[in-house]
């Protein structure tokens, strides 16, 4: 007889609440991580950036001045407590998962895990020289950064002149300069502390768009943006080799060399399938990443994969859904993973949030929509808070559904303002009823109302 109900390897965003909301539904649980509890989100990735930018946001406005009319002598940016700070931060929060996990009962190790096959009793995993048995597997591995064969990178690696995110975020120093290379969500928000903390910031990317998915208008405005903070985009470029202090790239078939104090590459995420065993389970995989149904089940009854390493969307918010997915059916429930509504954010200045689908997108799907752009400064607070503010908000409607299908938003709290959008959107409700809803005043939402009422069903 299995010892665990459920054995969940990898402590990222996925694993951590599916093992707590495994725990606490009354099942046996085990977890093993074999580096931190957290994940990379906690310790790398998201939370760590955005408090990196925080500071860096309100160092910003304090020696901006003008036109806020509020003047602060002496303002500096002391980076060597930014990352302390943010240190302080993944770990009063990684105190707290460990908190939640304690309370559900769950039992936790923390070393590398090995699946060792099926056998009568369960699932076999070895961590720590021992055999755990479960009857149902949660994988939740996650991913890494991807390192392409370019020449001299392996060796720009290891001397430090190339840095992914995780080292960037614990440099001791503002570089006087960086090239990024990945115009994505990890290169901008990374881009814009660096920039405002002083350095100059080179942008290479190999697409002829930042910021991956985000609408095209909206990325007009962040481009906008990240240039008026000195920041040079390369788009069409890829780099193409690096030696120390110098990044090589080529557009059109001309070559240049970039000089910098330091390189960030960013150019995506990888799942990790290698060193887990998944073959002595003949685990499904495309296209480098763990195949899963809608409820994150694998094609091995009782495995599943949930977050990074099923390759459906590396956001710790999906992690975080499809853990409760993958739970829920081991339970029983029917809740499956649905798509419509999972919004994308990037954390620059502004910030800039999408859900749905675009209007072009919606087209192309057969549907009859109809599209509303609106400046943001419809909303009265937006304009007092963002002089000269940019910002807009793009919403996509079904024209025979009278729903709204889509949204894009930059400007103000777009990420706190998209959750709006997404649950509009997943409860399919009629336009109509939109518009009876009384939204506060005033609140940058304002201008989703104005959205709603400007478009023509």
């Amino acid at each position: 007889m299995a010892e665990f109900d459920v054995i969940v390897i990898g402590a990222g965003p996925g694993g951590y609440l599916a093992a707590e909301r495994a725990g606490q539904a009354g099942l046996k649980t085990l977890l093993i991580e074999k580096q931190h509890i957290g994940g990379t989100c906690l310790n790398e990735g998201c939370i760590p950036t955005k408090t990196l930018l925080r500071s860096a946001k309100l160092y910003d406005a304090a020696v901006s001045g003008k036109p806020y009319c509020v003047t602060v002598e002496g303002a500096a940016l002391d980076h060597k407590a930014v990352v302390e700070r943010k240190r302080a931060v993944t770990a009063n929060l990684v105190a707290g998962v460990k908190a939640g996990l304690k309370a559900a009962k769950v039992k936790t190790v923390e070393a590398p895990a090995m699946i060792k096959g099926r056998n009568e009793a369960g699932f076999a995993v070895e961590a720590a020289g021992e055999v755990h048995h479960g009857k149902n597997l949660i994988l939740a591995v996650g991913s890494h950064p991807i390192v392409p064969g370019i020449e001299g990178l392996a060796d720009c690696l290891k001397s430090g002149f190339v840095l992914t995110s995780t080292e960037l975020l614990e440099i001791p120093e503002v570089p006087e300069s960086l090239c990024v290379i990945g115009g994505g969500v990890i290169g901008l928000e990374m881009a814009t502390y660096f920039a405002m903390a002083g350095a100059k910031i080179e942008i290479v990317e190999a697409m002829g768009k930042v910021a991956g998915n985000l609408d095209a208008d909206a990325t007009a405005v962040i481009q906008k943006a990240c240039e008026k903070m000195g920041m040079n985009f390369r788009l069409n470029t890829r780099a193409v080799s690096f030696t120390d202090g110098k990044v090589t790239v080529e557009a059109d078939g001309k070559r240049e060399e970039i000089a910098c104090e330091k390189a960030l590459l960013c150019i995506g995420r990888a799942a990790n399938l290698e060193g887990y065993g998944l073959e002595t389970l003949h685990v499904p995989t495309v296209n480098h990443a763990i195949t899963v149904d809608e409820h994150c089940m694998t094609g091995i009854p009782g495995v599943y994969a949930v977050g990074d390493c099923n390759g459906t969307g590396m956001l710790a918010h999906v992690a975080y859904r499809q853990a409760e997915v993958a739970v829920n059916h081991i339970l029983g429930k029917d809740d499956p993973m649905r798509w419509a509504c999972v919004p994308s954010l990037v954390h620059t200045e502004p910030e800039a949030a999408f859900v749905g689908q675009s209007l072009e997108e919606a087209k192309a799907n057969g549907i009859d929509a109809a599209g509303v752009k609106l400046s943001m400064n419809y909303s009265g607070l937006y304009l007092a808070e963002n002089e000269n503010g940019q910002g807009i908000i793009k919403a996509v409607f079904d024209k025979k559904k009278k729903t709204m299908i889509g949204a894009t938003i930059v400007g103000g709290p777009a990420s706190e303002l998209i959750t709006i959008c997404g649950m509009m959107i997943d409860n399919e409700l009629p336009v109509e009823r939109m518009k009876s809803y009384v939204f506060p005043h005033p609140t940058c939402a304002e201008a989703i109302r104005e959205a709603i009422f400007a478009a023509k069903l």
